[in-house]
């Protein structure tokens, strides 16, 4: 295994993370998925307050897996923002309860995707008056948040200068957020991005397509490739369900180089054969059609299109379009059905798309079924 410093936190990182999110089918498969981790090097594990039951199953495994040694495992728990600063003291005392836990080397603020969630923050009586406590108590030892909101918020958010690392959607089939992964490495955060192997198109089971694409690497190895050999980035999730899934990950536990020639050329030739397949119907991720009146979100239901057609990634576009209308803030805007066909971004898109035929063919292909967070 590979390690990088994460940030100003001086943490040494493995370059995979483990997130406890889906592996809580029973504390029995938590705990044999956790000594997989570790013994094959992961030393930073990830957990939330929302994620059922990982806080409590995390802090039994840690008391009783005494080959464990806690100066030699980094663990990360996630808090939800509040304007109550009393509420987020509470459950800094209630995570640690249940972690078992005297400190907690990183706590991030759980989805801080709105303006009125970083205002919640900075106000003069918000929360981050407990989350100073904290760290200035030795409850927590780093603060950083993780986003699922626009780029314009998590920008704000770095500028806070509050904040030691980040918790990032950034893949190669998503790169809106790379200003923030420069911004973030100016101010040397620890910068973790978030499930690649899930959120970055469903890539433990990939399309036939893809994988062809792809070859002689598989989709999912092309990805963390294209994402560690940027020397930015600390460490990637894995949000491993099961032991066995490491298995297909062993190989790059190693792999902390520059991509390979053969690895940067695959990456163009998925690049053409995406402007390729998608001509003049491809949207290129400018953003310039927002604002929609309809508060409908062109460029993801746009990016999900292109990856579809492209790529035959139906069971993700599907997976991300139901979340659509159903999440709230975790993935915001109205599907592409509410269109009215008022016109109002058709002279901002600079490629002349034809958006709002674009976005009834995207939700006739997508509509399926809708999607809640996985911990709901």
């Amino acid at each position: 295994m590979r390690y990088r410093r994460f940030g100003k936190t001086d943490l040494n990182l493995s370059i995979f993370s483990l997130g406890t999110m889906r592996c809580l089918a029973s504390e029995a498969v938590f705990n044999e998925t956790l000594e997989r981790a570790i013994s094959l090097g992961i030393n930073h594990l990830e957990t939330a307050r929302g994620y059922g039951k990982s806080e409590q199953f995390l802090g039994r495994f840690l008391q009783e897996q005494r080959f464990v040694s806690r100066d030699k495992v980094y663990i990360t728990t996630k808090l939800t923002p509040t304007p109550d600063a009393e509420k987020m003291g509470q459950w800094i005392d209630e995570s640690l309860q249940r972690l078992q836990l005297d400190y907690i080397d990183c706590v991030a603020i759980h989805g801080l995707n709105t303006w009125e969630h970083l205002q919640w923050i900075t106000k003069p009586n918000g929360c981050f008056l407990s989350l100073k406590r904290a760290l200035d108590e030795g409850k927590i030892l780093n603060l950083g948040f993780s986003t699922h909101g626009s780029l314009e918020v998590i920008l704000a958010a770095i500028e806070t200068n509050l904040f030691d690392f980040v918790n990032l959607h950034y893949y190669y089939f998503f790169q809106r957020n790379e200003p923030a992964i420069t911004l973030a490495s100016e101010k040397d955060m620890g910068i973790f991005i978030i499930s690649p192997g899930d959120k970055g198109g469903l890539l433990y089971t990939p399309s036939a397509l893809l994988e062809e694409l792809c070859l002689p690497f598989s989709p999912l190895a092309l990805t963390y490739r294209f994402l560690l050999s940027d020397d930015r980035v600390t460490t990637l999730s894995t949000g491993a369900s099961h032991p066995r899934e490491f298995d297909q990950m062993l190989s790059l536990f190693e792999q902390n180089n520059k991509l390979s020639p053969e690895e940067s050329q695959k990456l163009k030739q998925l690049e053409e054969h995406l402007n390729r397949v998608l001509n003049t119907d491809k949207c290129s991720q400018c953003y310039q059609c927002l604002p929609c009146p309809e508060s409908i979100n062109i460029p993801e239901i746009l990016r999900l299109r292109n990856l579809t057609i492209a790529y035959d990634l139906k069971n993700y576009g599907q997976y991300r379009y139901g979340m659509l209308e159903n999440t709230g803030h975790w993935f915001p805007g109205n599907k592409g059905n509410r269109c009215t066909d008022c016109g109002e971004c058709l002279p901002r898109c600079p490629e002349n798309l034809e958006i709002p035929k674009l976005l009834k063919d995207a939700h006739s292909r997508l509509k399926g079924t809708s999607r809640r967070r996985l911990w709901e």
